[in-house]
């Protein structure tokens, strides 16, 4: 069930000399013997101390916990049934699943309207959201999509142009705003930047929305892979150096004539970059969303992380307080470009036991007749049968879902794809398949008879996420067939099923031993 006693894994390039023989206290060989060079996560730490904290190799990974918990979305089942239809007339030739509904808004006004209810919630300064910028924006502005612009990508932005300690200037969020909003479509979905403390002391929010035209701003108290700030690695000592002087954590540190001494001799090639964690208050709080309103922000969404209980009730409360437009809950074991991995592994709430408490703080703040926000879930997403239960374990309030490690994932297949098509070089699997993108593609005929000539511009990465989404979609709408429920709006928790009495107790979810017990009784007199 835990992780704690790993001493190896392939996210820290690590693994023991016995193999599958080893203690399960500690996660050590079951004999450490003289002579080993340092295969284990304790060894490498002995040569190269802090450097195994982190996933390797950063900056083309991305990563998230292995632990296993107790209780996880395998442990409840969707509840299908024979009879009726909700939201759609109850006729076999109209209650098919190619008529369920998937479009969702958002906001106190319901006016982020979304084609698909998925957002990508939160891809900033890590040279893998870097990389990858294009399919990801390309990709979720065709789909109808939100698409989160994370943390620290105007500090890390080494063309940006601050004056006094303000941001003026920043291409790569420029551009980054840009391309989004040159392939949306129709007004359906949006472009969210997002801002930790070293963000708003530079008025990254501001900024994007005075010069970028952004609606949509997202204050963020952490996520569900660590309850540090974000960190990445930076290789180049100027650079290192130019964050130290933007307000940065850097460690060591790069101004410090010792450690450029050793970084020039080749003792350690990368610096560490960290964010600050934030010091929340409800009077600051208040204060800032009053601040965003009035610096033009048409929507205000929170992002909160797998923090302990009463921060998710503070959450909740503070974003029903300022009328917050949509609150995003990250579960512990969530996706990251960069994260310490034991902290990955083993802080924080996990998904089913956060999402309950969620649902019945909503459930309290509802019973007062107080506002509840739209919710977004986020945490470990990867397939449509995930996203049914999601949304029925915190329903009516789950608008959308939060994804990044699976879209991005999606994207970097794709562009390696496009590039063997570019160069000839197909593998088997593919060549099977054809030679062109429209041969491997299965979704790319139907872009090239929509966008016509703007189709060639269409990154091939794009076209990943648009099709992936697109099984998504799909499969989403066949389970949501199967339970009768035509809309979003429609999922209940009724709709789920626990198979375990822990999952039962924790959720609240009834075990589907004891469901329609009233209506069994009925119908067998």
């Amino acid at each position: 069930m835990t992780l704690t006693r790993y001493n190896a894994t392939a996210a820290t390039l690590t693994k023991n000399r016995t193999g599958g023989d080893w203690c399960p206290i500690s996660g050590m060989c079951v004999t450490c013997v003289e002579g080993c060079t340092g295969m284990c996560e304790v060894g490498r730490s002995a040569y190269r101390g802090r450097e195994v904290i982190y996933p390797q190799p950063f900056g083309i990974i991305t990563t998230a916990s292995q632990k296993d918990y107790p209780i996880d979305l395998s442990h409840f089942n969707i509840m299908g049934t024979a009879v009726g239809a909700v939201g759609i007339e109850e006729d076999s030739d109209k209650a098919i699943f190619p008529n369920v509904n998937l479009e969702t808004r958002l906001g106190h006004d319901k006016g982020i309207k979304l084609h698909l209810p998925f957002v990508i919630a939160g891809l900033g300064s890590t040279n893998v959201a870097l990389r990858n910028w294009d399919g990801l924006a390309v990709g979720a502005a065709i789909t109808g999509t939100i698409l989160t612009i994370g943390e620290n990508v105007c500090g890390m932005d080494v063309d940006s142009k601050i004056e006094r300690g303000r941001v003026i200037h920043s291409p790569d969020l420029e551009n980054r705003v840009r391309i989004f909003k040159k392939w949306q479509r129709d007004g359906y979905g949006t472009i969210v930047v997002q801002a930790n403390v070293e963000d708003t002391r530079l008025g990254v929010l501001e900024y994007a929305i005075e010069k970028l035209g952004v609606d949509v701003v997202e204050m963020k108290w952490g996520q569900g892979a660590k309850d540090i700030g974000g960190e990445v690695k930076i290789k180049d000592l100027e650079k290192a150096q130019l964050l130290k002087k933007r307000g940065y954590l850097l460690v060591p540190d790069p101004l410090d004539p010792a450690t450029i001494e050793e970084f020039k001799d080749g003792v350690f090639t990368e610096f560490e970059r960290h964010s600050r964690v934030g010091m929340v208050t409800e009077e600051d709080f208040m204060d800032r969303v009053e601040q965003l309103r009035n610096a033009g922000a048409r929507y205000i969404s929170l992002k909160t992380g797998a923090y302990r209980p009463a921060d998710l009730a503070r959450a909740v409360k503070f974003s029903s307080m300022a009328k917050v437009d949509y609150l995003t809950v990250d579960a512990a074991g969530g996706g990251t470009g960069m994260s310490p991995w034991r902290m990955m592994n083993e802080w924080g709430v996990p998904g089913i036991e956060l999402w309950s408490l969620l649902h019945s703080y909503c459930e309290r703040l509802a019973g007062k007749s107080e506002y509840v926000p739209d919710i977004i879930l986020a945490g470990g997403f990867t397939l449509e049968d995930q996203m049914f239960k999601g949304i029925a374990l915190a329903a009516p309030y789950v608008k959308a879902i939060g994804m990044a490690r699976s879209p991005l994932a999606a994207v970097m297949v794709a562009k390696t794809l496009g590039n063997t098509i570019d160069s000839g070089q197909l593998p088997i699997h593919l060549e099977r398949l054809g030679r062109t993108r429209e041969d491997v593609f299965v979704t790319a005929d139907a872009l090239k008879r929509e966008y016509g000539a703007d189709y060639d511009k269409i990154p091939t990465a794009a076209i990943g996420l648009y099709t992936y989404y697109e099984r998504l979609a799909h499969g989403l709408r066949q389970l949501m067939n199967g339970s009768r429920k035509f809309a979003l709006e429609y999922i209940a928790r009724s709709d789920i099923a626990a198979l375990t009495p822990e999952a039962a107790r924790v959720s609240g979810i009834p075990l589907v031993s004891d469901l329609d017990v009233e209506e069994v009784e009925k119908i067998l007199g």
